[in-house]
């Protein structure tokens, strides 16, 4: 893989998370947010994007350590805002998992 873990930009799911408010770390506008993102579903939308990354499935986002929900890390060839939009709208075209 081409992706430098010291360079590379951080997706956490809570970034995309509708439920949370940006005060507690979504990135992105409610309109763009979606319920329940998870770690594997940012991996494939950064696939489906082109760009290599990495998948971090025992990572935890700093202000909820106690819930190990993952993170991707992304080849830093796009701005972390613009990234965080398109993965935001390809996180809203994807189907939704069913519960377990």
């Amino acid at each position: 893989m081409a992706v430098d873990p010291e360079k590379a930009v951080v997706l956490y799911p809570a970034y995309f998370e509708l439920k949370i408010s940006r005060g507690e770390g979504r990135m992105v506008a409610k309109k763009n947010a979606v319920e329940g993102p998870s770690a594997q579903m940012i991996y494939e939308a950064v696939k489906s994007l082109g760009l290599d990354c990495i998948l971090e499935l025992e990572k935890s986002y700093p202000r909820f350590w106690y819930k190990s929900n993952g993170r991707v890390l992304v080849e830093p060839k796009l701005k972390k805002h613009d990234l965080m939009e398109k993965v935001a709208l390809k996180l809203k075209t994807m189907p939704k998992p069913k519960p377990e």
